[in-house]
């Protein structure tokens, strides 16, 4: 569909992009970590448009979504009640080839957005140079049931929540004599013209993307807390911290605390650079969009000195977002310390697994941030410890808590499982903990998987099984017979299916947002499906739609890096620089329909209170 003469990797190696022969825009905001977002995006909008780049973007990310794109067929037509996510892709992809555009960032956020709407926080086109910067809006939106009526909010906490962004970013307030001291705890009327809660929608509907399901992304459009680098973090949410500099600043109408009568207030966003410090635009280019040699691309394994560790052999499955993709030196922001629970947690708690007994002395607690541990052996000691404990301490009931859990490694989500479940295989990947699951068996696919054959490159599917639980031989072709699925009128290639993959407890319960991705997502689908575990979904719109407790269930995700690292140790040509999901896993409820398309709803669903909107203690003790 689209092609060029030399099939080439990434941005930087294609062309040396030059400044406009006017002031560098660049030069203006350089050595500020806070300003206008205008201002910023005059810098990123510097770089004019260039076709090689272009069709070296778009030939590629055909190509990845046509040899790996687990879901593609999907998008056709999505099944209910995720019609909302259905998109032309490839006639998106032919739009965007077609349009005519200035500057390489009209092109790459084009190309964002449209990717975003997938709703698949797995697949996405990530343009690093363009998300360097986010959007802060001192006013974090939240719906809390009030006098028993559900109402929209700026977030009560504001004024103990702006002190940790920084003395920066109120600085920069002020310079704009704006005082967002006010707005804490307002109500909401309207949104940039439109009813509060109908302008969540609309955010959710074209932009917050990640999750299939709607009611998923309403609650990502609020502020939530969660575990992030080990500490409690509060996440601004889609309308208040979106990634890039799109906005200026947000008309809302609302009655402030101690009034009856509703103003409009003009509210100004602030863009948040949190990248590598630049002195002008060809150097921001050199630190930000040029290919880096140890980061960018994959590398062929045949010529490594360091074998892969077992960790780096996991499958993956995390939804990405700005603080841990591009802009990796953006600092997650402390939830205010009021609301870190008091309660004395156990001894082995830390990093992304934090212990509680609640004031009953009968219900333990178990919060998990992520799978996604720096230490893999540490996860798991840290789950025996804390459980262990429980039990000493005799603990009858437990709640475990995956509010904004954006999934981690596959493996450790199937032992948390194991362990919780009282398997008698606990050491055992393939117990049905895990899924049954396939990938996309395009050419491409085969011939990689052919060729790592050949060459001794085996090592990737040694924690698989085949359906009797028999484990994989390492010079097995898992790719063959390839089997024929029907999606929406079309038949897909995939592989055979294959399994991915000691305390016996009834009384425990899931709680959270729905913000719980990949990993998280299978794991509280083991949960449901084979434990009957009760999930526990807060917040949401009101009127009690159904929600959703989980999402975007991938198995298995290849960011650009990996994805050419198996492309090149295979000895094939190199591909593009793209996110994708390429492997998924099927319900034992269901095993006709993957994980992420069949519809969960949540046993129960309660609305946010201001006494548990940001308090994770006040929120268990009321489960």
């Amino acid at each position: 569909m689209f092609s060029i003469p030399n099939f080439v990797v990434l941005l930087g190696l294609l062309v040396a992009l030059g400044t406009a022969q006017t002031a560098d825009p660049c030069v203006a905001v350089a050595g500020k970590k806070y300003m206008a977002p205008s201002a910023f995006r005059a810098c990123l909008k510097s770089f004019p448009f260039d076709e090689k780049i272009r069709q070296n973007v778009l030939t590629n990310v055909v190509k990845i979504l046509e040899g790996f794109y687990t879901f593609l067929e999907y998008y056709d037509d999505s099944p209910p009640p995720f019609e909302e996510s259905t998109v032309d892709i490839f006639g998106e992809l032919k739009r965007i080839n077609e349009t005519t555009y200035t500057t390489d960032y009209d092109f790459s956020w084009d190309l964002y957005k449209t990717t975003n709407k997938l709703n698949d926080g797995h697949t996405k086109w990530y343009p690093d140079c363009y998300l360097t910067a986010e959007s802060v809006l001192p006013a974090p939106v939240i719906s809390l049931l009030s006098n028993g009526t559900e109402s929209l909010f700026i977030a009560p906490d504001l004024n103990d929540l702006v002190p940790q962004i920084g003395t920066e970013f109120i600085s920069y307030l002020s310079s704009l004599n704006f005082d967002y001291t006010r707005l804490a705890g307002a109500r909401i009327i309207s949104i940039e013209g439109l009813p509060a809660y109908d302008y969540v929608d609309k955010i959710a509907r074209e932009e917050s993307g990640n999750f299939l399901d709607h009611g998923i992304r309403v609650n990502s459009v609020y502020t939530s807390y969660r575990i992030v680098h080990g500490d409690y973090s509060q996440r601004l949410g889609d309308l208040a911290g979106p990634p890039g500099v799109e906005r200026d600043s947000l008309k809302m109408t609302v009655v402030l605390e101690g009034s009856d009568q509703p103003e409009e207030i003009d509210i100004p966003y602030a863009g948040h650079y949190a990248a590598a410090p630049f002195t002008n635009s060809t150097d921001y280019w050199s630190k930000n969009c040029a290919v880096k040699q140890y980061s960018t691309n994959g590398y062929d394994v045949k010529g490594s000195v360091t074998p892969l560790t077992v960790e780096e052999r996991q499958p993956m499955g995390k939804i990405l977002e700005l603080h841990d993709s591009a802009a990796t030196y953006i600092n997650p922001l402390l939830l205010p310390r009021k609301f870190v629970p008091t309660l004395d947690y156990d001894i082995w708690s830390g990093d992304q697994v934090y212990g509680y007994i609640l004031p009953s002395n009968s219900t333990g607690v178990i919060f998990i941030g992520g799978f996604d541990s720096i230490d893999f052996a540490n996860f798991q000691f840290q789950v025996e410890r804390v459980i262990n404990d429980f039990v000493q301490a005799n603990v009858t009931h437990l709640i475990i808590d995956l509010t904004d859990n954006p999934g981690g490694a596959v493996c450790l989500g199937q032992f948390m499982y194991k362990w919780l479940m009282g398997s008698n295989h606990v050491g055992n990947p393939y117990d049905p903990g895990g899924f049954e699951s396939t990938m996309r068996a395009s050419p491409i696919a085969q011939k990689i998987v052919d060729s790592d054959i050949a060459l001794g490159l085996t090592s990737t599917w040694i924690f698989w099984a085949f359906l009797n639980n028999t484990r994989m031989n390492k010079t097995v072709d898992y790719m063959e017979p390839v089997q024929y699925e029907e999606v929406n009128g079309k038949q897909v290639p995939v592989t055979p299916r294959f399994y991915v993959g000691p305390l016996h407890r009834t009384n425990i319960v899931i709680v959270g947002n729905g913000w719980c991705g990949s990993t998280c997502a299978m794991f509280a689908t083991a949960m449901a499906e084979n434990a009957g575990t009760p999930i526990v979904t807060f917040g949401g719109k009101p009127g009690g739609a159904p929600m959703e407790y989980k999402g975007c269930a991938g198995n298995q995700v290849l960011d650009w890096y990996y994805l050419s690292t198996e492309i090149k140790s295979a000895d094939l040509e190199n591909a593009s620089d793209f996110r994708v999901n390429w492997r998924n896993a099927y319900s034992w409820k269901d095993k006709s329909k993957p994980i992420a398309y069949l519809s969960d709803i949540s046993t129960y669903r309660f609305p946010y209170t201001i006494d548990t909107y940001m308090n994770p203690q006040n929120l268990w003790i009321y489960v």
